[in-house]
């Protein structure tokens, strides 16, 4: 064939099998057999293989693995993949439901969705064409996972219209594909997966593609990122919108006009739930109107326009072989459940937490009971009750002790707490955790420097806080267990990038008690530098919103110790920042910027900013930016091909500007 009719064939065998693939994938309605498409497929990847000049990023072919990766790249969500809060019963969701009615009124309406029990990813596309995938990660950060992404053939590579966007999904393997997988390692004599959820986390985190390929996984599209710049104005609207692009989403989901809808729709799916191809854990509830999404808005943590309602836990029965105590960085004391093993929920439980004392006195629980075992929302194992019938009077009273098992230094019980708790700052097991925790993913986030390493270098009396840390080399690292030279390398290398970190990383890092991440992030914006922070009163403190009376003593209590100011000038001294890098937290009414008080929507496309930029600088001038535009709206700011916000705006007669004077006011 001359390069023309080759280009010609590549490009309908293209087009052909990625017809098929969504007929199959996406609509479950196959109009050829499994081996036509295997043929063409071949003769794609022959002459792809033959003339590469014709093969494209989008060609189906793509989807057989890529290169195997030395790791994950870290990959930062334009839009926050926040979690759901959750409802166990009935009155959890009235209780929603009434909040809900409290804050938009009467007129408003539900979506509900099965809530599958995958993996949540993010997909990003540019001009049409998929371009990275990347885990939830903690919300903010996650993994670039993008190759494995591209095995799963009811993703498309590329969609329907030449949008630019950010959708949100749950990656799921389907019961069938989980049996056979398990089948397939039982036979080779490997260990079996525990249940479909972590088969799929495992093969998405696959270093290798091909592993992936293998695994025949699927996924359902829930959600557009940043639905608003779409037009869209509803997150059913939104759902249809990703229907005509291509995308797989759940056709099972439902609007509910009232609460009783919704209970009905999840009385509905508990019978049902057996009979799907797949596993869901529980029902998704959303306030359908986006502007109503924003007039709620979300906490910290979670949107407050959404609830996720948990299927009943399964409970079965085992017997507790023993208490064993473990003691975490802040020096609370806690007793943990060692139970002969029992598959609950899919996996298999050995331990359960029994929280404190008086829990253990408050259920009656004796050693060498049997009791009743359940996963509190389908993952944490806790103890329900204990059969007491079944005492044979062998079993035996458990009693805390008066002395930490890590250190034999005496425990107390501070003032309003159940907990038991080691005072020494010399515990060795505190300072273990606390090492774990300042290396965590929201606080220094140093790649490779997990639980197991951290053990090992503690044991080994190679480090002793965290400051010892930055002084670890090469040499040291390679003597350690399956440590070798390249991932000594990069872990020497993960160590010195986290020196570059904002100061609010370190401040969580810390583990200063009762200052979480965002509490961190607080201080750090408010306070800049380290030294400023160390030095603060509790009076200028608690004049901070968001800083209670608790958390100001925590701090002052803090940095009045010798020992905690002594390792800060020994982190300074290695090179770690002290300083907050991300943009100014400025009050209204301390600010003379326009933007003072003011709330502000971004709708279209911006040419010389990014919408997070933007965002940053507003905010950073004491400006609110939200996501629709109300009567509550002061400004909004309309880039290119901006839709349905800006003919609101108009409609509400709201000042609206394009990009170049945002920037004339950004700059001033």
């Amino acid at each position: 064939m001359d390069l023309e009719t080759v280009k010609s064939r590549v490009h309908e065998l293209q087009e052909q099998l990625t017809r098929y693939n969504h007929e199959y994938h996406v609509l479950d309605n196959p109009s050829v057999p499994d081996a036509e498409y295997d043929r063409l497929m071949k003769e794609l990847i022959d002459l792809e293989t033959q003339y590469p000049q014709f093969r494209t990023a989008d060609s189906p072919s793509q989807r057989v693995g890529g290169t195997i990766l030395d790791a994950f790249q870290k990959v930062e969500h334009q839009t926050p993949m926040l979690s759901l809060g959750n409802a166990f019963d009935e009155q959890d969701l009235r209780d929603f439901d009434r909040r809900i009615r409290q804050a938009v009124g009467e007129d408003f309406s539900y979506v509900c969705e099965l809530k599958i029990d995958g993996l949540a990813v993010s997909l990003r596309y540019e001009d049409g064409y998929f371009v990275q995938g990347a885990t939830r990660g903690d919300g903010t950060i996650g993994e670039d996972i993008t190759e494995n992404l591209k095995t799963i053939r009811a993703i498309p590579l590329r969609i329907s219209d030449s949008f630019s966007i950010e959708v949100r999904g749950e990656a799921y393997m389907p019961k069938h594909s989980f049996e056979s997988l398990n089948k397939a390692k039982e036979e080779r004599g490997e260990m079996l997966f525990a249940n479909p959820r972590n088969a799929a986390a495992g093969s998405l985190r696959q270093l290798d593609p091909k592993i992936a390929a293998t695994r025949n996984l699927s996924i359902y599209v829930y959600a557009i990122a940043d639905a608003g710049s779409t037009g869209v104005e509803s997150h059913s609207e939104g759902l249809d919108l990703l229907d005509t692009l291509g995308f797989k989403t759940n056709k099972e989901r439902r609007k509910c006009g009232t609460i009783e809808d919704v209970l009905a729709y999840i009385e509905e799916w508990q019978v049902k739930r057996p009979d799907l191809s797949y596993d869901i854990d529980g029902i998704v509830i959303k306030v359908d109107s986006f502007e109503q999404q924003a007039e709620l808005g979300t906490t910290v943590k979670s949107p407050r326009w959404a609830i996720a309602y948990k299927f009943p836990a399964e409970e079965v029965v085992t017997k507790l072989l023993d208490i064993e105590l473990s003691v975490g960085r802040t020096g609370v004391v806690t007793p943990t459940a060692i139970l002969e093993p029992v598959q609950v929920a899919g996996t298999t439980v050995q331990r359960a937490s029994l929280h404190n004392e008086d829990l253990i006195r408050e259920k009656d629980i004796h050693i060498g009971d049997y009791v009743v075992i359940k996963k509190a929302g389908d993952i944490i194992p806790e103890v329900v009750n204990v059969i007491a019938e079944k005492r044979t009077g062998k079993e035996q009273e458990f009693h805390m002790p008066t002395h930490c098992p890590e250190c034999e230094s005496e425990l107390v019980r501070l003032e309003g707490e159940v907990a038991l708790r080691c005072i020494n700052p010399s515990c060795p097991a505190q300072i273990r955790e606390g090492l774990i925790h300042f290396v965590s993913r929201n606080a220094m986030n140093i790649d490779g420097l997990g639980e197991k390493v951290i053990t090992q270098l503690f044991k080994e009396e190679l480090i002793k806080d965290v400051a010892d840390l930055y002084t670890l080399t090469k040499d040291q690292l390679v003597q350690l267990e399956r440590m070798g030279e390249k991932s000594a390398d990069n872990l020497v290398a993960a160590i010195d990038k986290s020196k570059e970190n904002s100061l609010e990383k370190l401040l969580f890092g810390l583990g200063i008690r009762h200052v979480g991440a965002k509490a961190a992030k607080t201080l750090a914006q408010h306070f800049e530098t380290m030294d400023k922070l160390t030095k603060a009163t509790y009076d200028e403190l608690v004049a901070i919103n968001e800083i209670g009376d608790k958390m100001a003593d925590a701090i002052v209590t803090y940095f009045s110790q010798d020992e905690v100011m002594t390792l800060i000038e020994e982190l300074a001294e290695h090179g770690v920042n002290m300083t907050y890098k991300g943009p100014k937290l400025v009050a209204a009414s301390d600010s003379d910027s326009y933007f003072a008080g003011k709330t502000v929507v971004l709708t279209g496309k911006l040419e010389q900013l990014s919408r997070n930029d933007a965002k940053a600088q507003v905010e950073a001038l004491g400006g609110k930016v939200t996501g629709s535009v109300s009567k509550k709206t002061d400004l909004v700011v309309a880039g290119e091909d901006a839709g349905s916000k800006l003919t609101k705006a108009q409609e509400l007669e709201i000042e609206v500007w394009d990009e170049e004077r945002l920037l004339q006011e950004l700059n001033k």
